[in-house]
């Protein structure tokens, strides 16, 4: 296939950044995807995936948990777990990465640093202290995740009543 250069301005390119993942997508491969709907390239275990929503709690949490559940339940990373929420609620993986990051006022890096850390207790206490109110969700949803009976991937959709 013939490529042809052309230029953009920050703000496009910018923008193109919110829609691709790093290390996989090209300009070229986002434009594409964006112009004419052409998918990603799919993980291995793509379509075997369980999606969860969370209801009753702030969006922000409700997509914290969505994205540590893509992790741990999934295998996925956490940049592909990102842009898997964010394609299921229909917005940007800087949406979502916005959750986790601006919320808790950490980088990516510090994310990154808390999620590989086995059970999560410095992450759970940074939710706690954000989300005061949600202590106790919060304490069941990593309770959950730990466990094997924790949830059920046949019904995925999970209110505050499901959790306590």
């Amino acid at each position: 296939m013939t490529m042809h250069r052309i230029e953009i301005d920050d703000k496009v390119w910018n923008h193109l950044k919110n829609f691709a993942e790093p290390f996989i997508d090209t300009p070229n491969s986002v434009l594409s995807r964006l112009l004419f709907g052409q998918p990603k390239k799919k993980s291995p275990n793509a379509g075997q995936k369980t999606c969860i929503t969370i209801k009753g709690v702030p969006n922000a949490l409700s997509q914290i948990f969505e994205v540590l559940f893509e992790m741990e339940i999934n295998g996925l990373s956490r940049i592909q777990a990102t842009n898997w929420v964010a394609k299921a609620k229909g917005t940007t993986p800087k949406t979502v990465r916005e959750k986790y990051c601006n919320q808790l006022n950490k980088k990516a890096s510090e994310i990154d640093r808390l999620f590989n850390k086995p059970g999560y207790e410095e992450f759970k206490q940074l939710l706690k202290d954000k989300f005061v109110v949600q202590k106790d969700i919060i304490e069941i949803f990593f309770e959950s995740l730990a466990s094997d009976e924790g949830f059920d991937k046949k019904d995925p959709d999970l209110s505050l009543e499901s959790l306590i």
